[in-house]
């Protein structure tokens, strides 16, 4: 592998260089545009890692012309920018240009090489496309049901970036599986036994982002009373997972945007400087483009986020999907609750093919286990599923719902991880394979549950 290396400074040139010795790469050096098109044409690297201005220059125009050329005539070629953390702007209008990563100055060694062979791995154009099966045979999509086209393409992309180290942001509706997505992209990578440390950030206040997310030391503020980690050292060697992204305030997203840039921080209550390896996952249903053109998000994090963006389709959009899934979740139901029994109507498979779902997954998932919980008779008909969509007895106008025969779905969520735990002697592997979770994920809420469970 050959990367070009367009710098004036002689030991930025020669630094690069032998940093990428040590790697195995060998080096082409240019140190302006003009001489960087000759070799560019005579030595076909397969990389280039540009700095945004040449000579005296500190506008980045010479950078961003560069670009631009190198998009002209070769469209695929992978283009990292090297640009000082004060010229920030500029990596934006270079990405912005068609520029594929940057990296702050000074680099770190680690950080740039992960950036370099993650270029380099997504250089290839996709593969053609696959069906399930060979999908199936390739990844670990256990978790993932479905095979209609929308939703094989997102098969396809997660599968193909799984393998790197860059950043995805997940997009979609509320409902369509971007945790499971998240987990899917670890599941497959080389990080995969190691950490995936899932963060809410729509559930975590200002005033609490820096301690959640960094850890805090013991009297760092009144209620400190211990040394508590946080999410990002949790996450070390493996993946972070940033659901809600979209609802950070702009404080936050200034905080966010340094470790995310520098893979350090500082603990809230030290001074230590502390240095983390993690791959980047993030997820919103949120418009982020809309919101940076309102200044609501802000444009350098949108652009270090969102290497690859991965969008989910809604389920109505894939509605051949729909009996796939409802098997999936029904056959969870037979072995959760001793029902080998259960059936649906061909009927009851029509109407919920042609039901909105506005919920999309999520509401289809919990509409199969409220009908099967509240249903006592085996073959479940459309009366069924319409009756708990609408339960009978719910007031027009913003009345309360009944509560005999009803609870709320994490009531309903803690009931049904119970019952597994205990229909399979508390082995977790069974009990996550009969949910449809992961075995991290069942983990999660058994901590989260308080329901007793051993390692």
């Amino acid at each position: 592998m050959k990367v070009l290396i367009i710098d004036d400074d002689i030991a930025v040139r020669k630094s690069l260089q032998l940093l990428l010795h040590q790697q195995g790469l060998s080096s082409i050096l240019a140190i302006n545009d003009q001489e960087a098109f000759q070799k560019l044409e005579e030595e076909r690297p397969d990389l280039i890692l540009l700095d945004m201005n040449f000579a005296a220059e500190t506008s980045g125009a010479d950078g961003l012309r560069t670009i631009r050329r190198i998009r002209e005539n070769h469209p695929s070629l992978p283009v990292i920018l090297i640009t000082g953390w004060a010229t920030m702007q500029l990596a934006i209008e270079g990405m912005k240009a068609g520029a594929n990563d940057f990296v702050a100055k000074p680099w770190e060694n680690q950080q740039l090489m992960q950036a370099i062979r993650t270029a380099l791995e997504l250089r290839e154009p996709p593969s053609p496309s696959r069906n399930r099966q060979q999908l199936d045979r390739r990844y670990n999509f256990e978790q993932l049901v479905g095979q209609a086209p929308a939703f094989l393409e997102v098969l396809e992309t997660i599968g193909r970036v799984a393998a790197t180290d860059a950043s995805v942001l997940i997009l979609g509706e509320s409902g369509t599986g971007k945790e499971l997505i998240a987990e899917a992209l670890h599941e497959n990578s080389k990080r995969r036994n190691n950490p995936f440390v899932k963060v809410n950030l729509g559930g975590i206040s200002t005033t609490l982002f820096e301690s959640e997310l960094f850890g805090h030391k013991r009297g760092a503020f009144t209620d400190a009373r211990f040394d508590r980690k946080g999410r990002f050292e949790l996450a070390h060697t493996g993946s972070i997972f940033l659901d809600e992204i979209g609802e950070l305030d702009l404080t936050s997203q200034v905080k966010l945007l340094r470790v995310l840039q520098d893979r350090k921080f500082e603990v809230l209550g030290s001074s230590q400087t502390r240095s983390v390896d993690i791959r980047l996952i993030s997820a919103t249903n949120r418009d982020l483009a809309g919101m940076v053109m309102e200044g609501k998000f802000r444009e350098d994090l949108f652009y270090r986020i969102n290497l690859i963006t991965v969008e989910l389709p809604p389920l109505r959009d894939r509605p051949e999907d729909i009996p796939l899934l409802v098997d999936f979740f029904l056959n969870n139901m037979k072995a959760l609750y001793n029902r080998p029994q259960l059936e649906i109507a061909k009927t009851a498979i029509t109407w919920l093919r042609q039901y909105p779902f506005p919920g999309n997954i999520r509401e289809l998932k919990n509409l199969v286990e409220r009908t099967v919980l509240i249903t006592p008779k085996d073959l479940l008909e459309v009366e069924d599923f319409r009756s708990q969509i609408r339960p009978a007895g719910r007031k027009n106008q913003g009345g309360d719902l009944p509560t005999v025969g009803m609870m709320t779905l994490e009531e309903m969520e803690r009931e049904m991880i119970q019952r597994a735990m205990d229909h399979y002697n508390s082995h977790v592997t069974n009990a996550a394979r009969a949910l449809g979770l992961t075995r991290s994920a069942l983990y999660r809420r058994l901590e989260k549950y308080g329901i007793d469970f051993e390692r």
